[in-house]
């Protein structure tokens, strides 16, 4: 069994968070040759290369296996702190959310989250699609995702399904869809797009028309500004409902298709380790989930 000291973990995790051996030396108050040399013992123990000598330092996939197993320990490590009221018990939690969740309903559960001040976090953004890629290597302990299957070290819980339309600005649709929306008429359109992973107004077209989307596009990668860009008749684009029903209900917005709705189903994957921390958060997440997405 591969066994690493503390002192080992704790040198992996400073290298990869400062991206140095020198200034991993300066945070942990020792020389960078110390650091070098703790490295160097943990890949012979591994018998692999755990870390890539780049500028800033990176992991392999062996290293991002050992990065996930320091991160695991510096929370428990905080969670033991915490409960025995000792200084150094904040809770440091990095998590990763897709952009519509993080701008609709995921801020109302870190409201839910009692003593919040007592926690530090870092909320990445990711696709929900590709978030699980933070999961396994370890960058991330939990995640709002598209995936169903649970990461290898990972438990997966349902959260219920977001609910999109797709929409246009009046005008806009008067101008491209005169006779109202076809797969020919919106094949010209131009799309706005999120990035160059965003599939959902692709996934629409294809449900119309049988064809990947291949028409003119516009990426607007924040959530609030992509909503204003549609409203603005900029493109066509999927929002989320509480993105949309004011407009629709106004006339300001019009759907291509009227009652079509887009469900994407979203799952909590966190590390399977007892820490009343994250456990504290799973379950707030699932609380603001249950009022905020369509449960099935």
């Amino acid at each position: 069994m591969v066994s690493f000291q503390t002192e080992q973990l704790r040198t992996v995790l400073a290298v990869l968070e400062e991206g140095t051996f020198e200034a991993a030396a300066l945070r942990l108050h020792v020389s960078a040759s110390a650091i070098s040399q703790r490295i160097k013992a943990m890949e012979q123990t591994a018998g692999q290369v755990l870390l890539k000598r780049t500028t800033p330092i990176n992991a392999t996939p062996a290293g991002a296996v050992v990065h996930k197993l320091a991160r695991q320990l510096r929370q428990l490590e905080a969670d033991a702190a915490a409960e025995l009221g000792l200084d150094g018990g904040r809770d440091s939690m990095a998590i990763v959310v897709n952009a519509d969740s993080l701008a609709t309903w995921f801020l109302e559960a870190l409201a839910l989250v009692p003593e919040l001040g007592r926690m530090s976090l870092e909320i990445l953004r990711e696709d929900e699609q590709h978030s699980v890629a933070l999961l396994r290597s370890g960058e991330v302990m939990a995640a709002v995702t598209a995936t169903a299957a649970p990461v290898q070290g990972c438990s997966v819980m349902s959260l219920g399904s977001m609910e999109y339309r797709a929409v246009a600005a009046r005008k806009f649709f008067d101008d491209w869809f005169p006779n109202g929306c076809s797969p020919e008429s919106l094949a010209v359109a131009p799309a706005m797009q999120f990035d160059r992973t965003d599939t959902l107004q692709n996934n629409f077209f294809e449900t119309m028309a049988g064809t990947p989307l291949s028409g003119p596009a516009h990426f607007i990668p924040d959530t609030i500004q992509f909503s204003e860009a549609v409203k603005r008749g900029l493109g066509w684009g999927l929002l989320p409902e509480a993105h949309c029903l004011d407009g629709l209900r106004d006339g300001s917005l019009l759907e291509l298709v009227p009652g079509h709705i887009s469900h994407i189903p979203l799952y909590w994957q966190r590390w399977k380790i007892q820490s009343a921390a994250l456990d504290l958060l799973t379950e707030t997440v699932r609380a603001a989930a249950a009022g905020a997405l369509r449960q099935n």
